[in-house]
């Protein structure tokens, strides 16, 4: 059972309000100096700072003290219809009909058009089920072009009483009469922690070192050398501890990720003091699954997993590789991560 609370702009007001306060959750609204419309979402380890109107993407994440979030340029979110214009979040939902770097021969901006699509309708809900209690923000965005296509995409994310793991869900239904080509990739930006090791409990088929140069790396002599040692040996990179060498920035493919009975997919960023960031995914609903490794002066972003349905290389590439799905009329895809941050203990306990 749950309690659907209905949101409005109008709630968003410079002082920060308070809409919902229970014995596990508080959830606060605010208007950003910036104008971008903000959603707290706390429980007793930390919170979330989502921006229900703009994407659903989750600009900030903290729990128990420690910022999941990646070093960015930006000091908060930023209105624009492009998520270069602020790049700083924790996460947002990349694609859905374009998705990663786009090549010269490319039309769509970085990552797609719904990083910052402007929301239609937003939701929170509160309740219990078979996992305990829960808050859930939910969202929904309808896309529709003349002549083109049509979608209804149904993004959520859901805290949980007593824990630093939360969900990151999205649905997407094809509205329109004919097929649509579906591109997406969770894409969460963590932080980057010195001398954190690359943790995959279940191992994968094999591991592979981007070739492309999107445009917007810039090479380095001693980069294009380190890369020549990574294409050779990629699994040589285990443990962020060579942070001069990850500028411009590194990515990984992975191929063949291994799943439990469950038919998950884990993957963790141990850290020197025994924390963990930490995600799973099912590979049924996300076949591919990339890395993304960078330090310089202006960001620090340590993307240990994006599962996604495509590799991140724009879509002509991804068309030409066969990695651009399709998806009927009238049909839903369906996709969900678990991620967040585990203590010591839960993380040796997940490890057993």
């Amino acid at each position: 059972m749950s309690t659907r609370i209905n949101l409005y702009p109008a709630l968003f007001g410079e002082a920060p309000k308070t809409l919902l306060e229970s014995a596990d959750f508080t959830v606060s609204a605010s208007l950003l100096p910036s104008g971008v419309l903000a959603l707290e979402m706390r429980n007793s380890r930390g919170h979330l700072l989502v921006l229900p109107y703009q994407g659903q993407m989750i600009w900030d994440a903290v729990f128990d003290g420690c910022d999941l979030t990646m070093s960015n340029l930006f000091s908060q979110p930023k209105p624009s219809p492009t998520v270069i214009g602020t790049y700083g979040c924790f996460m947002f939902h990349s694609g859905l009909l374009r998705n990663g770097c786009p090549t010269p021969e490319d039309d769509h901006p970085l990552h797609g058009e719904m990083p910052c699509a402007a929301m239609d309708r937003a939701w929170l809900e509160v309740g219990e089920d078979s996992a305990g209690a829960y808050l859930r923000l939910g969202g929904e965005y309808e896309y529709a072009q003349g002549f083109g296509d049509r979608y209804l995409a149904s993004p959520s994310v859901t805290l949980r009483a007593d824990s630093g793991l939360f969900d990151i869900a999205m649905n997407v239904t094809n509205r329109a009469g004919k097929p649509m080509d579906l591109m997406y990739m969770a894409h969460m930006n963590y932080a980057y922690v010195e001398g954190a090791r690359f943790v995959e409990p279940l191992g994968f088929d094999r591991v592979r070192l981007r070739s492309s140069v999107p445009a917007h790396v810039k090479p380095t002599p001693a980069w294009s050398r380190y890369m020549e040692q990574l294409a050779a040996e990629p699994q040589q990179f285990r443990c962020l501890d060579q942070p001069e060498l990850y500028d411009p920035e590194i990515v990984f493919f992975f191929d063949g990720v291994r799943a439990d009975a469950h038919g998950d997919a884990h993957f963790l960023l141990s850290h020197p003091d025994g924390a963990a960031f930490y995600t799973r995914y099912r590979p049924e609903q996300f076949e591919h699954a990339a890395r993304w490794i960078l330090h310089n002066a202006d960001q620090q972003v340590a993307a240990f997993i994006l599962p996604a349905t495509c590799e991140p290389e724009g879509y002509r590439a991804e068309s030409a590789k066969g990695n651009v799905r399709s998806l009927a009329a009238g049909q839903t895809a369906a996709f969900k991560v678990t991620t967040g941050y585990l203590n010591k203990d839960e993380q040796q306990a997940l490890i057993r």
